[in-house]
């Protein structure tokens, strides 16, 4: 299983990091995700442009990287 990881910069608060967990959970191949106000760590079959487009999706004010 491979990992992946993404940075965040403007994460603020727990309700905006329910939102990017509940996303990336969703996309099919993600097993796990830790995520937390300064990145996640995603453990799955999924490339990182797809969690980067998921996360974007969610239209919040933050950078992913």
């Amino acid at each position: 299983m491979a990992q992946q990881s993404l940075s965040f910069r403007g994460v603020e608060n727990a309700d905006q990091v329910n939102r990017i967990t509940t996303v990336l959970m969703m996309l099919d191949g993600v097993e796990s995700a830790e995520v937390g106000r300064h990145g996640a760590d995603v453990q799955g079959r999924v490339s990182r442009e797809a969690l980067i487009k998921a996360v974007l999706s969610l239209k919040l004010p933050i950078e992913v990287q």
